[in-house]
């Protein structure tokens, strides 16, 4: 990947502007976040995460988003408040961006098209229409907590479904390889 994915323009969820420039050279696991959805309890999962490998160049990055059934109603202050309170959360976390659609945020534009495919997809698509809800069209992120795995030079790795867990086998698995590379 280029290092424009480091140039877009983003802002923390203090408000402060930021890139992911100030993570370059680590290995990260972007996810889209939301608080009142059935896979909120992965917070827990994500940190744990982030804890296990952050000496070792490693940081998940929460990016909270209500484009699923307004899963994530809250501000920002509130957004971060219920993080810290509920799960501890000490990983970086953004402003609430857009994740799909026309007017999707460019991060999320540019890791889609850059991987267009998410692992185990239709196993998500077919646990959303369960409960009558038709899931978004590939490339779009299919629902809150997909997880984009990104190396240290900016190339995204791989895309992992929503309801993979943080401590499934295949994703710690990944993110090993990626520090060892």
């Amino acid at each position: 990947m280029t290092q424009s994915l480091y140039d877009i323009p983003l802002t923390k969820i203090d408000g402060t502007p930021a890139t992911l420039a100030e993570h370059a050279g680590k290995v990260l696991l972007v996810v889209n976040v939301a608080s009142k959805c059935g896979l909120t309890k992965q917070y827990e999962g994500l940190e744990a995460l982030h804890e296990r490998f952050a000496d070792k160049g490693f940081t998940v990055l929460g990016f909270p988003a209500n484009d699923f059934a307004g899963q994530e109603p809250g501000t920002d202050a509130e957004i971060a408040s219920f993080c810290t309170a509920n799960f501890g959360v000490q990983f970086p976390m953004y402003s609430k961006l857009v994740a799909t659609g026309a007017d999707k945020h460019p991060l999320y534009a540019t890791l889609t098209s850059a991987k267009p495919e998410t692992e185990d997809r239709a196993g998500m698509e077919e646990m959303l229409r369960g409960y009558k809800i038709e899931p978004t069209a590939a490339p779009e992120v299919v629902w809150n907590f997909e997880k984009f795995l990104i190396g240290r030079d900016g190339t995204i790795l791989r895309r992992f479904a929503p309801d993979t867990a943080p401590d499934a086998d295949k994703l710690v698995a990944a993110i090993e390889a990626a520090i060892a590379a």
